[in-house]
């Protein structure tokens, strides 16, 4: 079964706003994040979605109600929302809440690669996550394996629904270092409609919308995800 998911990075926060991780943490959408969501619904607003889901964070949850109420006006039924923990953002730990370049450079610096896009480049994104969490003195952040293995549940979530068939539009509140780091393992070969290699060097934009393939029946999680399209807004 090949599900078609639209995976909306939720609208700007305060956080967002201030450049501080935040990951488990919250803030609220500001008022460029409450647009950000109703762009987004726009962009969907022909979408029939059999399902929805998102973290159980209010900036998801915000972000994915705007959405489905936008939806519904343009006609559509209006699928349940699941909120779950296993969509939320990677967990930062110690450092959630901090200045990115302050958190990076903590994360980074030991291992000659003082800033998230050189520790990328150097090590590797798996590395951005193994290095937080050797750097976090109560080593709460999650590492790669914690994360993925998380993420996955997220997506055995989604297969178990014994209401999706074959076709299917589901829609996904997500977070931008998820989708990027979805990017990382499934889209680095993929092209835009332009055929150039979609830019990894940043995060997706607050409200775009990100297209992923998902065969259910899949050997392996390797194998199940297809990037259709990347950060359209």
């Amino acid at each position: 079964m090949i599900l078609h998911l639209h995976l909306v990075r939720h609208g700007q926060t305060f956080f967002n706003r201030y450049n501080r991780l935040q990951g488990w943490s919250n803030s609220p959408l500001t008022e460029s994040g409450l647009a950000d969501a109703d762009h987004a619904g726009h962009l969907l607003e022909h979408v029939r979605f059999a399902a929805a889901y998102c973290s159980d964070t209010t900036r998801a949850e915000t972000t994915a109600r705007r959405i489905l109420d936008i939806n519904g006006q343009a006609g559509n039924p209006r699928p349940a929302l699941v909120a779950d923990m296993h969509f939320r953002e990677q967990f930062y730990g110690y450092y959630e809440g901090q200045d990115m370049g302050v958190a990076w450079t903590a994360a980074g610096g030991p291992h000659g690669a003082p800033t998230y896009n050189a520790i990328v480049e150097r090590y590797g994104l798996g590395a951005t996550r193994d290095f937080l969490k050797e750097a976090d003195p109560f080593h709460d952040a999650e590492n790669d394996e914690e994360y993925w293995r998380r993420v996955e549940g997220g997506f055995r979530l989604i297969a178990a629904n014994p209401a999706l068939h074959d076709g299917d539009d589901v829609l996904q509140i997500s977070h931008g270092n998820t989708l990027l780091s979805l990017m990382h393992r499934f889209g680095e070969s993929s092209r835009d409609e332009h055929g150039q290699p979609y830019d990894l060097s940043e995060r997706p934009a607050n409200g775009s919308v990100t297209v992923l393939d998902f065969d259910t029946e899949a050997a392996s999680f390797d194998e199940a995800v297809t990037v259709a399209s990347y950060n359209r807004r």
